[in-house]
């Protein structure tokens, strides 16, 4: 069974079988330098093992899971500073962020739960986007999983067309396309220490990091393990329209969905971006 608990106009946390099972932020308190947004964490595997991590010292602006866009024609919505052709990495001149609307449906049933929200993108007080967000939550005992299906419709409200970009399709640095949906994994997950079965994979027979980043593939896993509990874990990420280039990093470990890949993809004004993600947690 699915449990809500309301924390006063700032977040939820869902339980199961009296377990944390996840914890949604949905008006974020983190500084503008940060892209503030809602975000997942503590994300936990079924055993209880905390799979997220939140404003990790090497990036404060990763914050667990959520959605994120690098560029939006010289908006910075995921935080922290970008790599531009020239002058390297420095701080964009605008970072953006992402307020809570309202409610559609706060609801749990048996094994399952349903949240949904609209949310703004806001440059000051220019609203670039309104977003329609869905996040669907179906716990698999017998599989010792559970499963989140993020879907999300960003409406053009700006007037103007927009122009979604990184820095790898900005030509400032190559194979940097970080932007969309983003996962950054607790710190020991990926860490190997010589063990086979701790691995990064993909469609198509694809394993190991150099394999995986940037290659075309509907979905991508990674196969960890947790510290003190020593229990395996594999996170499955998958798209659900099909391949996309996909960005991954081992060591700081992180996973991001890109909306565009080697080219600025341009959204007309009252255009829609349509995502589509499933994320599947096996750990008891």
């Amino acid at each position: 069974m699915i449990r809500i608990e309301h924390e006063t106009d700032r977040a939820v946390s869902l339980f199961h079988q009296e377990r944390l099972l996840c914890r949604y932020v949905y008006v974020s308190q983190q500084p503008e330098i940060e892209a503030p947004r809602p975000y997942f964490h503590p994300l936990n595997s079924l055993g209880g093992d905390t799979l997220t991590n939140f404003r990790p010292n090497d990036h404060p602006w990763h914050h667990g899971l959520s959605l994120t866009l690098n560029d939006v024609s010289g908006v910075n919505f995921w935080g922290g500073p970008t790599y531009f052709r020239e002058g390297g990495y420095k701080m964009p001149a605008r970072h953006g962020s992402q307020h809570h609307i309202g409610w559609q449906r706060l609801e749990a049933r048996e094994n399952e739960s349903v949240l949904a929200h609209s949310i703004e993108w806001r440059d000051a007080g220019d609203v670039l986007f309104r977003e329609e967000r869905s996040l669907v939550i179906q716990v698999d005992e017998k599989a010792g999983a559970w499963s989140l299906h993020w879907s999300s419709s960003l409406n053009n409200v700006s007037g103007r067309t927009l122009s979604l970009g990184n820095p790898h399709s900005n030509g400032g640095l190559n194979g940097s396309h970080y932007t969309g949906l983003q996962f950054r994994g607790a710190c020991e997950l990926l860490d190997d220490h010589l063990d086979p079965l701790i691995a990064v994979k993909a469609e198509g027979d694809r394993t190991g990091v150099d394999a995986v980043h940037g290659s075309a593939a509907k979905w991508m896993e990674w196969h960890g393990q947790s510290d003190t509990s020593l229990r395996r874990v594999v996170i499955r990420f998958e798209n659900t329209a099909g391949p996309l280039h996909w960005f991954v990093r081992r060591n700081n470990p992180l996973v991001a969905f890109p909306v565009q890949y080697d080219r600025n993809l341009d959204l007309a004004a009252g255009a829609n971006l349509v995502l589509d993600h499933t994320l599947t947690f096996t750990g008891a």
